[in-house]
Order: structure tokens, then C-alpha cells, then sequence
């Protein structure tokens, strides 16, 4: 399959693509793709450099004629989100991302492709690769541990850079250039329960399955279906009709990510079988139609399984159904300022509620940072109502947009004379590095670009063949103008 890939063009790019795909790179796991990368930039005699964090920093002068131009720090992140199907046998630590090509879009078979930031990486060691593609001094920066924190970035020292423009590589639309993005902050919430028996059982598991999924903030406003709010949706309904014991709910799996499964295991009395069905069909009837469009094969699945020992404690039960309802999802606040675009946003991304403990976790995005922290502190005080202990942590700061920096205006007319369109010069609702690179290195100019990838953070997850050619052309004349 990598065979394959590599004969694509550009070659030069996918050949780094598939050999980085190899590489097993969750984040807070990058130890094997940090040795990659700094054996990669020593292979080729670059001066490399490996920093506190796990950063990879890798420098080649300029080429020709180009020597004393501006140097530019190209930047990606080393890190990739690890998701796959329920049905899918494949093991992230062990092996090797297996992608295939349909028509004009390669794919992994699924699992998560890789492209965010694979590509965006490949093309920076394509670069420090080549002998013969004209560019001012590089500085290739690939940080780690972008997706579940930016630790990476926060931790990068300020005085190792001495580029005066950066380009990130993060975008996933081809015509886009993004000058701007949103800060973000985790919340947790945990705790124990009291547990107690339900006689008279009968046990069944209950599933929330086939949602779209995808990136919690570059999709959020699409409206897809959260599988944790469908079921706990669902759960809350039961639990006011009959009487209704829940042992466990497992949903969702990393914070920048909609979650797209969530399951349960709950108990009915033998007499309530018939009105438990009666609800299962009435909600699938009614879940269907609210998400035809944007889930279309959204699916509840249930089935009777051996029974358990204990259930929630009655009052926990429905007090911790209350909190996951009341907790927000999805867009808070549109921007007044920049027309279309998610000012704050949450994403109820994982909930598990099992054998006397839970968790939650919540992804909070704003670009605005007070308002951010306002949703954040609503979020806290929801599930402090239960008695969770709540903590706020690895918050991040926006990037502000300077639609007149001189790397914007370079990339707007180049990108206007090339493909006789304006690019959309926007901000987006992602967490992109930039905001947090900009803390020690303000006077660094900043551009974000990348090729068509869609169903990021999901199975799904495609990135268009067509559309990396075009990239790359954008790439190599972009480096050619700067002076």
C-alpha cells in the first residue's frame, strides 16, 4: 500500500508521508518519531537539534543566490490523533498507518490518516530534503504533543529561532490562508460514586453509534451529532419513565474530537422490558430525523447481555444525568467582528461512569480568552453541582489576525496570480501553535496554509491527491518570493 502512495506526485513529499506513517506517533507517546526526525535532519548533515520538550529543530541555509534572504521557520507538529472504528483490529503502538488511494483522496482503512500534520510535516523534510527547490534559510520546527495540549510549543524557549517569518503547515482547506485562531482549555471532572443493587433484572447494552465524528473545532459548527449528549439524551428519558438502574457509560475518547460512539450498560426491571423497547424505538424514530442530514447512519443499537451485581446509586444517577445535560456543546458564540466564524465553543468529549468512579472531559475553544474562561467556569460549576472535583488546565492563548502583515499580503497575490481566485484570508476555530510560538517570539510573522483534509481527528479522515499538488506549487513559489 505505501508502494503505492509513493508514487504519487509529488514524489519527493509522499515518499516522507508514507515513511512517516510508519512511525507509531500518539501524542504524549513521540519518543519514537522525535528519534526519526532528529536521525532524518542528521542523515542529511543538517545542524539539528533536539530541545527540553522534545521539539525538533533542523537548519539549511539557503540555497544560491538566496543565502542572506529572510530566514523562515517552517513549522508542524509530530504528533497525530489516534482513532479507529470499533470493528477495526489494529494496534496504534505497533503498527504502521495502512493507507490505500480512492480516486482522488488517499485513505487509511479505518483508522485516523495521519495527514494533520503528516503532510504538512512531509512537505518541511521534503524541502530539507531536496537539492534542487530554491528557498531563503530554514528552519524546520516540528513540535510535539499538538493535539492534546501544544506542549510543545508552550515549552519552546524563546532565542532558538532566529526566522523572522513562520509558516505553519496546519490548514486544511487549500484556499485558505489562516492568519488567526482560537486558545482553548481543558476541564476535568472526577469522581467516586456510591453503588447499590437492582433486583429483579434484566441487563442490556445500549450503543450510540455511526456519527461523523470530527475535529472539535474546525467542525463544530456543522452540527454533527455528540454521541455522549445522544445518549445521555436517551438515558435522562429513561430514567424519568421507568425505573432504570445504569452500571456504566463509556463514550467519547480525546478532547479534539466529537465523539462518535458511546455505550451503556443498564438495568430494567423484567416487567419494563416491553416499555424499555417502546422508548428505544420511539427515540430512534425521533434521533433519525434531528440527524438525517448530518449523521445519516446514526444508529442505537441494544441487546440483552448476562446480568451485573450493582448499579448507580439512585440519587447519583440522576444528578449526574442532570449535569451531562445541562453541560454545553457545540457553539456558544458566533463572532460579532469576523462574519461565519465560532467565537467560543464546547465539546463534551469523553464521559466515563464506571465501577464507582467517573471522568469527564470538555474541551473548551474561544478567541477570546475572557470569554473563554467564562464558559470554562460554567462548565466547572455544572459538575460541581455533583460534587465532581473540577480542575481547569492546559490553556492556551488565540492568535490574533494582522491581516497587513507582509507575509499575508506575499501570499495573497501570489496565490490570486497563480490560481486567478482570492484566497479566503480568514481566522479559524482550531488550535493552531501559532498563538502560543507568538508568546516568545513576537515579532515573528505568522501564515497558516495546507492542503484539502477532511475528517480530521476521525476514521473518516481523507486527504486530496489534487489537492497536495497544488499545495506544493502554492509552497515552493511562496519560499521563492520571500527576500
Amino acid at each position: 500500500m505505501s508502494n503505492e502512495i509513493k508514487q504519487l506526485e509529488p514524489q519527493l513529499l509522499w515518499n516522507n508521508f508514507a515513511a512517516l506513517n510508519e512511525v507509531p506517533r500518539p501524542s504524549k507517546k513521540e519518543e519514537r518519531v522525535i528519534a526519526f526526525m532528529k536521525s532524518f535532519g542528521e542523515n542529511l548533515g543538517l545542524d539539528t537539534y533536539v530541545d527540553q520538550a522534545g521539539n525538533v529543530i533542523i537548519k539549511k541555509p539557503g540555497t544560491e543566490g538566496k543565502e542572506t534572504h529572510t530566514t523562515v521557520v517552517l513549522q508542524g507538529h509530530l504528533d497525530m490523533v489516534h482513532q479507529k472504528n470499533a470493528g477495526t483490529n489494529f494496534d496504534f503502538d505497533t503498527q504502521g498507518i495502512q493507507m490505500f488511494i480512492d480516486g482522488d483522496w488517499v485513505k487509511a482503512k479505518g483508522t485516523t490518516l495521519g495527514a494533520d500534520n503528516g503532510i504538512g510535516v512531509a512537505a518541511i523534510m521534503a524541502i530539507l530534503e531536496s537539492k534542487d527547490i530554491p528557498h531563503p534559510p530554514i528552519e524546520a520546527l516540528f513540535t510535539i504533543d499538538e493535539e492534546t495540549g501544544m506542549t510543545g510549543a508552550m515549552e519552546l524557549r524563546g532565542g532558538l529561532l532566529k526566522g523572522k517569518i513562520l509558516l505553519n503547515l496546519d490548514t486544511e482547506d487549500d484556499n485558505e490562508l489562516t492568519i488567526g485562531c482560537a486558545g482553548g482549555i481543558d476541564i476535568t471532572a472526577t469522581g467516586n460514586y456510591p453503588t447499590e443493587e437492582f433486583p429483579n433484572e434484566k441487563t442490556f447494552k445500549i450503543g450510540i453509534k455511526g456519527l461523523n465524528g470530527g475535529h472539535s473545532g474546525m467542525d463544530i459548527h456543522k452540527g454533527l451529532g455528540n454521541a455522549n449528549k445522544i445518549m445521555n439524551r436517551f438515558l435522562y428519558g429513561l430514567n424519568r419513565k421507568m425505573d432504570l438502574g445504569i452500571h456504566s457509560i463509556e463514550g467519547g475518547s480525546l478532547r479534539n474530537a466529537i465523539p462518535r460512539e458511546s455505550f451503556a450498560t443498564i438495568v430494567v426491571g423484567s416487567h419494563e422490558e416491553a416499555l424499555l423497547k417502546s422508548n428505544i424505538k420511539h427515540f430512534i424514530s425521533l434521533i433519525s430525523k434531528e440527524y438525517q442530514t448530518t449523521d445519516p447512519d446514526l444508529e442505537l443499537t441494544w441487546k440483552e447481555i448476562d446480568s451485573v451485581s450493582t448499579v448507580l446509586n439512585k440519587d447519583f444517577q440522576n444528578n449526574i444525568l442532570r449535569c451531562i445535560y445541562a453541560c454545553p456543546n457545540g457553539i456558544y458564540r458566533m463572532s460579532p467582528d469576523v462574519e461565519g466564524l465560532v467565537q467560543t465553543s464546547n465539546n463534551l468529549a469523553k464521559v466515563t461512569v464506571k465501577d464507582g468512579q467517573y471522568e469527564i472531559l470538555c474541551l473548551t475553544r474561544s478567541s477570546v480568552d475572557s470569554e473563554k474562561m467564562d464558559e470554562a467556569e460554567a462548565i466547572k460549576s455544572t459538575f460541581e453541582l455533583v460534587g465532581a472535583n473540577v480542575s481547569l488546565s492546559g490553556s492556551y492563548p488565540g492568535w490574533a489576525p494582522l491581516p497587513q502583515s507582509q507575509i499575508t499580503k506575499i501570499m495573497s497575490v501570489l496565490y490570486e496570480e497563480m490560481f486567478e481566485e482570492k484566497p479566503h484570508v480568514n481566522a479559524c476555530h482550531a488550535g493552531l501553535e501559532c498563538g502560543i510560538l507568538g508568546t516568545n517570539y513576537p515579532e515573528m510573522e505568522m501564515i497558516s496554509f495546507g492542503p484539502n483534509i477532511r475528517g480530521a481527528h476521525s476514521p473518516d479522515e481523507k486527504c486530496q491527491i489534487s489537492s497536495v499538488q497544488k499545495f506544493w506549487k502554492f509552497f515552493l513559489e511562496t519560499l521563492a518570493r520571500i527576500e
